[in-house]
């Protein structure tokens, strides 16, 4: 099976999470997935969202907290399946970095240091021969946001999805726990129940 870019978008809750982690099971079989995890322990429901999370992943997968730079993995050997997740929260965490909330300072070589950062990881799945799955926030469905940190938040990780997802074999939109086909060059190896 050849190693594949796979970008997996959909609305909280939507279960883009659990579609992604039955894909990545499914690649790696017997071998090890290193789950890029890159939410941060903010407060208690978050602490609480991530322990939950962290249980419920089999106990062979590797986790690497990873909030902001993802190059940090690609120094180590690769796993045969790769998940991050997710994207979107990378950004946030990207954005909010400064800790200044109302004077986000943001500029374009700022997006460009984001977007070589998560190409970094493509390339070197690519080189590796693994499979990466990347999960995020569909937020471009939605209202235009009231202020400006939310527009710049969405435009940003809109501009980014659009940037993997031409790279990307397959991209899916998960709607209700169902995943609908955006780009395929292949065919979903399971059915989905």
């Amino acid at each position: 099976m050849n190693p594949a870019l796979i970008l997996i978008l959909g609305g909280a809750r939507s279960g883009k999470s659990r579609f992604a982690e039955r894909l990545a099971s499914h690649y790696a079989g017997t071998e090890p997935v290193l789950y890029i995890a890159t939410a941060q322990p903010s407060d208690p429901e978050m602490i609480s969202r991530i322990e939950r999370h962290q249980a419920e992943r089999p106990a062979h997968w590797q986790t690497i907290e990873c909030p902001r730079l993802l190059c940090s993995v690609t120094e180590e050997p690769l796993a045969p399946v790769i998940l991050l997740d997710c994207l979107s929260v990378l950004v946030a965490n990207w954005l909010l970095a400064g800790g200044d909330f109302e004077n986000i300072r943001w500029s374009e070589a700022d997006e460009a240091a984001l977007l070589r950062e998560v190409e970094s990881l493509i390339d070197a799945s690519a080189a590796a021969h693994t499979h990466l799955l990347i999960v995020s926030n569909e937020v471009g469905m939605g209202v235009v946001p009231p202020y400006p940190l939310g527009r710049l938040y969405r435009d940003v990780l809109g501009r980014l999805h659009q940037s993997i997802a031409e790279r990307a074999e397959r991209v899916y939109l998960l709607v209700a726990g169902l995943p609908v086909e955006i780009k395929s060059l292949a065919h979903l190896p399971f059915t989905f129940q």
